[in-house]
């Protein structure tokens, strides 16, 4: 039996909090509390009352986000 490597993958980055990902996508704390509430926001983690999202997640829902003229729908 051989033994592979895997290649290496980047360090994974930390959990960021409410106010860090406010600050990190340009946010309002309140909007993401309510896109929590409403939907349509980015994919959480709720560990007891603490709410934490993946930075990775939140590039890809802002990625999701992106348009090239105000008529993109």
């Amino acid at each position: 039996m051989t033994s592979e490597t895997s290649p290496s993958l980047p360090p994974k980055r930390r959990m960021m909090r409410t106010k860090e990902a406010a600050a990190y996508t340009g946010l309002a704390k309140s909007t993401l509390e309510k896109l929590r509430v409403y939907g349509g926001g980015c994919p959480y983690i709720r560990v007891g009352r603490v709410v934490l999202y993946d930075p990775d997640e939140l590039d890809t829902w802002l990625h999701s986000h992106r348009r090239k003229s105000t008529s993109d729908c």
